[in-house]
C-alpha cells in the first residue's frame, strides 16, 4: 500500500503542475473517472487547483459483451444495441479502440482512416468517414456503427438509421481526457464497460506519469504541421490533439504564440515570428512533400531554428492525430524525442 500511495502522489503532482503551467489549462478542466478537480480563489488575481484522488474500485473485465445495452450517445441520441457481432467503426481511432477492447474479430469493415492495427487496415473499406454512402455500408449488414462527430454526411447517417442500423456517436475531444473518454464511450456501447475502464485507467496513468514539469523558459517551441502535398500546408491550432500533447511533453506550442485555434496556412512571416525549435508532422504528410528536404522548401521553414537544424519529428497520422488508446505511449516517445533535440 505504501508504494501505491507514493505512485498516486506522483501522478497527482504531475497533473497538478501541468494543469497550472500549460497554456490551455486556465480555461479548461480535465475530468477523469478517478480524479475530481475543483478550483478555488484566494483573491481576485490568484487561484489554486486542488486535486482529490479517490481509490478506484477494481473491475473485472467482461468475458463476453453484456447485451442489450441502451446508451445516450454524444449527439444526444438514445440507441439500443442488441448485438456486436458485426461492428463497423466509422473512424480510425474508434477502430483502434474496438481492437484494443479485444473485439477486433467482430469488425467487418472500416473506413480509410483506419491504419492501425494492421488487421483493421486490411479489412474491406466503406469509404472515408466524412463522405460516407449508405448503400455500401448497408451491404455489410452491421449490427452497430460507431463513429465520432465528423462522421457523415448527416443524410447518410439518417438513411442508415431509417434502415434500422444502430449508430453511436462517441466523444473525441482533443484534450488530455479525450482518449480515455472515447474508450469508455465505445466500451459502454459494445457492452464491455469494464474492459473499457481497465484500458482507460491504464492510459490515464501512462499520460500522468509522463507529463513533464518544465520551466516555461526551458520548453522548446514546437510547431505541429498538417501537410498534404502542395495543396494543404497548415499550422495546427489549439483545437488539435497535438496541442495538449506538446504541452504535456514539455514543449511550448506555436499555436499559443500565434493565437491559432483551428489551423492557419503556413506563411514565412508567421513561422519566422514564432521561431519553432521542432516541427511535428504526420508521416504521410511528410512523405507527400518528399521528406525533410521537401518540407524545407515550404515558406519560411528552412529559416527557422527547426529548419536549420533539420529538427523534424514525424509519426503515423492516426497515432499523432487520433487521440486514441496509444496516446500514452506517444506522449512518452515525444518526451524522449524533445529531450534529444534539446541536447
Amino acid at each position: 500500500m505504501k508504494f501505491k500511495f507514493r505512485n498516486t502522489f506522483f501522478i497527482t503532482t504531475a497533473i497538478l503542475v501541468f494543469l497550472t503551467q500549460a497554456s490551455c489549462s486556465s480555461s479548461q478542466t480535465e475530468k477523469t473517472s478517478n480524479l475530481q478537480q475543483t478550483e478555488t480563489s484566494s483573491d481576485s488575481s490568484q487561484s489554486a487547483i486542488e486535486i482529490l484522488v479517490e481509490e478506484a474500485e477494481p473491475v473485472t473485465p467482461e468475458v463476453n459483451p453484456i447485451l442489450p445495452v441502451t446508451v445516450t450517445d454524444h449527439a444526444g441520441n438514445t440507441v439500443t444495441i442488441n448485438s456486436v457481432e458485426r461492428i463497423i467503426p466509422l473512424d480510425g481511432s474508434v477502430a483502434e479502440v474496438v481492437f484494443a477492447l479485444n473485439l477486433g474479430d467482430n469488425v467487418v469493415a472500416t473506413d480509410r482512416s483506419a491504419t492501425w492495427p494492421p488487421e483493421a487496415s486490411e479489412l474491406p473499406q466503406i469509404g472515408y468517414q466524412r463522405s460516407l454512402l449508405a448503400e455500401p455500408i448497408a451491404g455489410f449488414t452491421p449490427t452497430i456503427l460507431i463513429g465520432t462527430e465528423i462522421a457523415g454526411p448527416e443524410k447518410t447517417l439518417d438513411d442508415l438509421r431509417r434502415l434500422g442500423f444502430p449508430i453511436v456517436i462517441v466523444p473525441s475531444e482533443s484534450t488530455m481526457a479525450g482518449p480515455a473518454d472515447k474508450i469508455r464511450a465505445v466500451a459502454k456501447a459494445l457492452g464491455v464497460p469494464n474492459r473499457g475502464e481497465e484500458l482507460a485507467a491504464t492510459l490515464e496513468n501512462t499520460i500522468a506519469a509522463n507529463t513533464q514539469v518544465i520551466d516555461e523558459q526551458e520548453r522548446p517551441i514546437v510547431a505541429a504541421l498538417y501537410i498534404r502535398g502542395t495543396g494543404t500546408q497548415l499550422v495546427l491550432g489549439r483545437n488539435s490533439a497535438t496541442h495538449w500533447l506538446i504541452n504535456a511533453a514539455g514543449g511550448k506550442n506555436v499555436a499559443d504564440i500565434l493565437d491559432i485555434d483551428q489551423y492557419k496556412t503556413i506563411t514565412a512571416e508567421s513561422l519566422l515570428r514564432a521561431e519553432p525549435d521542432i516541427l511535428l508532422v504526420p508521416s504521410a504528410g511528410l512523405d507527400s512533400v518528399g521528406g525533410i528536404d521537401g518540407l524545407l522548401q515550404i515558406g519560411g521553414i528552412s529559416q527557422t531554428p527547426a529548419g536549420i537544424n533539420r529538427a523534424v519529428l514525424a509519426y503515423d497520422d492516426q497515432l499523432l492525430l487520433g487521440n486514441g488508446p496509444r496516446t500514452g505511449n506517444l506522449l512518452k516517445q515525444l518526451v524522449t524525442d524533445f529531450q534529444k533535440i534539446k541536447k
